[in-house]
């Protein structure tokens, strides 16, 4: 298929998808800002069709324990294994040259090693960004959470975004990892937000991601729920950026978040063992 016939059939998908997204708020009165408002005082599910999940008992399985910091030690990441293993964290996300690291500590403890490509501007080809999954899976990594190119999402040039998401992906299935696409939310409109989830959706990726926490913001609730009422059940919707404690990521999980990305992991698992207990 033409480059150009295949951004004609993205837009007019985005376009179907904004309109129902607007008719559906309209008719079924569950709108974004009153789920929010739910969430604020104290509601944890919502029973709604558009795939929206509830809060698990298990709140460490939502979590990716994370530390992406330039200047992360050799110790403090050692440190952030063993609180993964601790607590029983979906994973530990970390920059590419601490993977092997994770997966030699993490072995045999049901936890798995999430790394970045691109990370965290988006801006190198698909083929680099391939690469870098490529040996980071080689490395141990079971999920890899990519960056699109923002700018060119931005330019219109949305065959070329679909030809990186995709070439990551391939790449990544070789080795029966994962991929999350990250969209970087806070740099886009919501026309934008849809666009770039259907093209991760189309290219076969197992998850989209609002944030990379390096941007001007980090993951809302509103564009959890605009990603997942996109994407349906199909995929998973990973929350990033700014989540710092218990009540942050219940919200994140609320709007239909799967996976949390957060480097306050252990202040979230404390918070939750608390509440069970009183």
């Amino acid at each position: 298929m033409e480059a150009n016939r295949k951004e004609q059939l993205v837009e007019q998908i985005t376009r179907e998808i904004l309109s129902r997204i607007r008719q559906e708020e309209t008719s079924c009165g569950c709108r974004t800002e009153d789920l929010r408002e739910l969430v604020q005082c104290g509601a944890e599910r919502f029973g709604i069709e558009s795939g929206v999940v509830g809060v698990s008992g298990d709140l460490a399985q939502y979590i990716d324990h994370t530390l992406l910091k330039p200047d992360a030690s050799e110790a403090q990441i050692r440190q952030l294994c063993k609180e993964a293993a601790h607590y029983r964290f979906a994973t530990v996300c970390v920059n590419p040259t601490w993977v092997r690291l994770c997966a030699r500590l993490l072995k045999g403890t049901g936890v798995g090693i999430c790394t970045v490509a691109g990370f965290p501007l988006g801006a190198t080809p698909g083929d680099v960004k391939a690469y870098e999954a490529r040996r980071a899976v080689f490395d141990g990594a079971n999920e890899v959470d990519m960056v699109i190119n923002v700018g060119l999402l931005k330019s219109g040039r949305d065959a070329l975004v679909l030809d990186e998401i995709c070439q990551v992906v391939r790449t990544v299935r070789e080795g029966c990892a994962r991929v999350k696409v990250i969209i970087e939310a806070a740099l886009l409109t919501n026309e934008e937000k849809v666009k770039a989830c259907t093209l991760a959706k189309q290219a076969g990726a197992d998850y989209v991601k609002t944030s990379t926490g390096f941007g001007p913001g980090g993951a809302t609730a509103e564009d959890v729920a605009l990603m997942r009422r996109v994407v349906g059940k199909e995929i998973g919707v990973k929350a990033a950026g700014g989540i710092r404690d218990l009540a942050a990521a219940q919200k994140m999980i609320a709007a239909g978040a799967t996976r949390v990305g957060a480097s306050a992991g252990v202040k979230i698992a404390e918070e939750a063992l608390k509440s069970v207990e009183t």
